[in-house]
């Protein structure tokens, strides 16, 4: 059976970085998005082109259980039995201090960087856990360097949400090992993707770079390499762990 393998944020940046590399190893792969549709399908061909049996693409706002429900749902109906889920989805809001945030901007970050990770990993583990009569799988969690620095005068509530997914994994993967599921993470760095615009910051990447101790940032083929590896059956014995992809940060 060829594995089957959920990306969640998968239209850009890191995660559809990741569906490409999984696509070239023969994974089913459904790329999940929240907005740019056009991006999806983009990335869906790019996967079949490369060698996935089936690529397809599903809108949900994470925030949402009922949205996380029908993602579910669409995996069961059009997928094989799932064995991989890439919680990579999240958000930034423009750069703040904490004394600038309002409430609905601090629920938002917290619905969707933590609440949804959780609620998908549920759904997972409920398919993938021999508890339930699965046949067993692996979570990656996509974290961030920012648990580290706090991310001050800039987006604290980010950062904390970040702190929350490492957390959530030191504990899931304590719960769901025995059960034949691996959950991990990896904590990327400073990565060359689109989502420093949203914080109003669209040269971060290019600016911040050259202060790295590798002197750039990421490519997000960089990061994905480290989530399809702890995907893979070479990291077989390896659950609970956060692998920093951060370039010596």
């Amino acid at each position: 059976m060829l594995p089957s393998t959920l990306i969640t944020g998968a239209s850009r940046g890191i995660g559809a970085a990741t569906a490409r590399l999984l696509s070239a190893q023969g994974h089913h792969v459904l790329i999940h998005y929240a907005h740019d549709e056009a991006a999806a399908n983009t990335v869906a061909h790019e996967c079949l082109a490369l060698g996935a049996p089936s690529a397809r693409t599903f809108r949900a706002d994470l925030a949402h259980e009922a949205d996380v429900l029908q993602l579910f749902a669409f995996v069961d109906a059009h997928l094989p039995p799932l064995t991989g889920l890439v919680n990579n989805a999240g958000i930034v809001d423009m750069t703040a201090r904490l004394d600038q945030m309002s409430a609905e901007r601090l629920q938002r970050m917290l619905a969707v960087n933590v609440l949804g990770p959780m609620l998908c990993a549920r759904e997972a583990v409920k398919r993938m856990s021999t508890r339930h009569g699965g046949h067993g799988g692996v979570i990656v969690n996509v974290s961030s360097s920012a648990v580290r620095q706090g991310s001050p005068a800039m987006y604290v509530d980010y950062a904390a949400s970040k702190g929350a997914i490492d957390v959530f994994t030191a504990g899931l993967s304590k719960e769901v090992a025995a059960e034949g599921v691996r959950v991990c993470a990896v904590r990327p760095g400073i990565t060359d993707t689109g989502i420093h615009a949203t914080g109003g910051e669209p040269d971060r990447a290019a600016r911040l770079g050259p202060t790295l101790p590798m002197g750039r940032a990421a490519h997000p083929d960089e990061v994905a390499q480290a989530i399809v590896w702890l995907l893979s059956s070479a990291a077989s014995y390896t659950a609970g762990a956060i692998l920093d992809v951060t370039g010596g940060r």
